[in-house]
């Protein structure tokens, strides 16, 4: 499979705050230009001026290819990220982007249940946005620190065919999962936010017997799951554009030793969750330890995250 590694330069035409701590930019191509077609669940990887790549949802409408939407949470106990964006005057200056890619697809189905956690709403907004227009039924629960923290509830409540319920912490609590579940027994649920309300509505869902009905996007990786880097044996890299081969060491992660001759390789978390290393496999078998692909993702075989991923053949040929 072809991974997209296009790195366009688009322009920051708008900066907005729709939500307490949240700043929302629009990225536009400066010739005016259609930017590539996306899907609902789809995110950029974004380089900020500092050289910091990180992976934003599109929280926009899909049909209007002008520019692109993202919203980002400004957490002062990050990696920098959101605070660049935050702290810094971007209106009007020219950002790289990679993308969109998707792996968080929404499902053909009659009937949802979304459950949104603070700026979890971002990529849920597209897909709710999308089951709206295909006739399907919905409910959209979106829980935040208070009602000023809550981004998009206008563009929410304009759309029809479903309920929106807020959860404003300060005034009502968590979001009650297990009653939405309960109360909403058919039909597929998406949910992004906080990692404990994912492992809230996980353990809800496997209780429930409706494991299968439910897909996730998480912004960090579960405790439980977090990749180990090492591994017990070395294995060959091949480079399918040039034909060389590289050593990876047991102790050394494929980006690590590729980056020392090939400067342009993208990478941010480096823990498997975030997508930015994603190469396509052309031959061998790859070890998957990333957090974002899905079981059948890794069955498939056709891309990995080359930051944690390993080898359970003597030599992996990758596309690049």
């Amino acid at each position: 499979m072809r991974v997209d590694l296009t790195t366009r330069q688009l322009e920051v035409v708008k900066v907005c705050d729709p939500a307490d701590r949240i700043r929302e930019l629009h990225l536009a191509d400066p010739s005016g230009v259609d930017l590539p077609s996306w899907q609902p669940g789809a995110h950029i990887d974004l380089m900020l001026p500092s050289g910091l790549v990180r992976q934003y949802s599109l929280c926009g409408d899909p049909e209007d290819r002008s520019l692109y939407r993202i919203a980002v949470l400004h957490d002062i106990n990050g990696r920098g990220g959101s605070r660049e964006i935050h702290e810094t005057n971007l209106l009007g200056k020219g950002l790289g982007i990679r993308g969109p890619r998707n792996h968080f697809e929404l499902v053909a189905a009659p009937n949802y249940l979304f459950i949104a956690g603070g700026v979890g709403v971002t990529p849920l907004l597209t897909q709710v946005r999308q089951a709206s227009r295909a006739g399907a039924r919905w409910m959209f629960a979106y829980g935040a620190r208070t009602r000023h923290a809550m981004a998009f509830v206008d563009e929410l409540e304009q759309l029809p065919g479903g309920a929106l319920a807020l959860y404003p912490e300060d005034e009502v609590g968590l979001i009650p999962v297990d009653d939405l579940l309960r109360g909403s027994p058919d039909g597929l649920v998406y949910c992004c936010g906080p990692e404990p309300m994912i492992g809230a509505v996980e353990s809800a869902c496997a209780s429930l017997g409706r494991r299968a009905d439910l897909h996730f996007e998480r912004f960090a990786p579960a405790a439980e799951k977090a990749p180990q880097v090492g591994g017990l044996h070395e294995f060959e890299v091949e480079i399918n554009s040039t034909g060389e081969v590289f050593q990876i060491p047991a102790d050394r992660s494929i980006l690590d030793v590729l980056r020392e001759v090939r400067t342009d390789l993208m990478s941010s978390c480096e823990e498997g969750f975030c997508g930015a290393c994603e190469v396509g496999v052309v031959s061998g078998l790859p070890e998957h330890r990333d957090t974002i692909l899905t079981d059948e993702d890794h069955e498939k075989n056709e891309t990995m995250m080359i930051c944690v991923g390993r080898s359970k053949t003597p030599r992996l040929v990758l596309d690049l």
